[in-house]
């Protein structure tokens, strides 16, 4: 009797078990359950936006849930970065970064967020040289052509960026600074405005990511003059580094990669890093990067977090040598 009485005790507590299971799981569903955000700091038309849009397709296919490309140009990048560092840490907001996560805190002197404390880095993506291109009614043939027509018009050249404090213009403000020349910043909201007027010979020359220019490189549109990495570009073999066309020791290449809100849950950064870096590593996608002149990485969270905190110290150095400022 005492045993039966036992056994009927235990029955609610059992079936009460089982009936909380399922309320469990659906209270935590499985990520992701609903379409992830991908912020990109760039208008619609430059690097950061086509490099985005690519991998943010393919990770869309291995999630099996929509991946959202949400442009919020300005500052540079600020301000998508400073809407990510806000963000809820659960898998459902992601930025897509590059170099100026770690230049704009020392180009901007004060911005709403750590690039260290708020953030939980996933996935490297690639590295990507910059180009210096001019317009094709430009008289301009060679990088010492633009360095002695800036000398012998002090101010009269312009150049054209992709806003205040993004990567062309610090990189343009680094080749003034080292080359001794006197070119007028004129800033866009974002590369692919600068391109059209570049293109159309309201600007006479722009150093931005390969990846936006090469099309009108080789649709005849752009003329290219060097590119700004210590080595020449595979997608550009014949075109010559800045620092082998009069400007020793220039060297700039921009990086990209994916970060989260701090707080990432453990599981989803380590699905999310493995699914990237496969992607990194598919032959389909090296031959995309490849003809856009990028080089493919595929480093992980730790890798990635170490190549941040070196970039801070060195550009906020890079920034204060070259007196780069947001005009």
């Amino acid at each position: 009797m005492k045993s039966l009485l036992i056994l009927a005790l235990s029955i609610p507590a059992a079936v009460t078990a089982v009936a909380a299971a399922p309320v469990r799981a659906q209270s935590e569903p499985a990520w992701p359950a609903k379409p992830i955000r991908l912020l990109v700091g760039f208008p619609v038309g430059g690097a950061a936006d086509i490099l985005a849009r690519l991998h943010a397709v393919r990770l869309q296919e291995a999630l099996g849930q929509s991946v959202v490309v949400d442009n919020r140009g300005g500052a540079g990048g600020v301000i998508a970065t400073e809407i990510a560092a806000r963000a809820a840490p659960d898998g459902y907001t992601l930025l897509f970064t590059s170099l100026p996560h770690v230049i704009n805190p020392a180009l901007y002197g004060k911005v709403g967020y750590d690039p260290i404390r708020d953030f939980q880095p996933v996935t490297l993506l690639v590295n990507v040289p910059l180009l210096m291109a001019v317009s094709t009614n430009f008289p301009a043939k060679t990088v010492k052509d633009v360095i002695a027509l800036a000398k012998a018009s002090p101010g009269r050249l312009n150049y054209g960026s992709g806003g205040n404090g993004s990567t062309s213009h610090l990189a343009m403000e680094m080749f003034k600074s080292m080359a001794g020349v006197d070119i007028q910043h004129i800033p866009y909201k974002g590369t692919g405005p600068a391109i059209t007027d570049l293109i159309a010979g309201q600007l006479n020359l722009t150093i931005a990511s390969v990846v936006p220019l090469i099309p009108q490189v080789r649709a005849g549109k752009l003329r290219p003059l060097a590119v700004t990495g210590r080595a020449r570009s595979g997608a550009l073999p014949d075109v010559p580094t800045i620092a082998e066309s009069g400007v020793p020791g220039y060297d700039m290449t921009n990086w990209f990669g994916i970060v989260a809100p701090a707080g990432l849950p453990r599981p989803i950064l380590t699905r999310l890093d493995e699914l990237l870096r496969a992607m990194v590593a598919r032959p389909d996608v090296r031959e995309l990067y490849a003809a856009q002149g990028a080089d493919g990485v595929g480093a992980g969270p730790e890798a990635f977090a170490k190549v941040i905190r070196a970039d801070l110290p060195k550009w906020d150095k890079v920034v204060r040598q070259s007196g780069a400022r947001v005009d």
